[in-house]
């Protein structure tokens, strides 16, 4: 405190300077894989993302035999189209837990994950579409006393 301040331009200078916002890295693997989880539901899915021909693969199988509805394949499609890198990169998955529906929603997340894992410059537009938001509804528990997690057993009077 020995110093004292003779004008309001040397306070500014004391002022620390404007936090930066955060840069995102490249994160790849030493194959040239960049690596993401993605959750839905009680679904886990692991997927690794990388230059290629756009060949997607769900546990060793092709997308179109384990996810047979159209949908399914179109929701996993939606962040490769978002961001406009279709047919670009290769896709591996695991995927463990849920149904079909929620192991399509994990995908769709971890992919989403992993492709700004490789690209951080297409965070944006991910997340302005809502891929890199966990969507946290999971199916409600039973309570005991009751039918199911909310439905009672029928009433009678007599």
């Amino acid at each position: 405190m020995s110093d004292t301040m003779q004008s309001l331009d040397q306070l500014a200078q004391l002022k620390p300077a404007a936090p930066e916002a955060p840069k995102y890295v490249k994160k790849i693997d030493k194959y040239g894989r960049a690596y993401a989880t993605g959750k839905r539901k009680d679904a886990v899915a692991r997927v690794w993302v990388k230059p290629g021909s756009g060949k997607i693969s769900v546990n060793t199988r092709d997308v179109e035999v384990y996810f047979a509805r159209a949908v399914l394949r179109m929701m996993i499609q939606q962040p490769l189209v978002a961001a406009a890198r279709a047919g670009q990169y290769d896709v591996i998955c695991t995927v463990t837990g849920g149904g079909l529906s929620g192991q399509a929603g994990a995908v769709r997340h971890g992919l989403s994950k992993a492709l700004t894992n490789f690209e951080p410059e297409l965070r944006g537009v991910l997340k302005k579409g809502g891929f890199l938001t966990r969507d946290s509804r999971t199916v409600e528990r039973k309570k005991y006393g009751r039918a199911k997690a909310r439905k009672s057993f029928q009433f009678s009077k007599r």
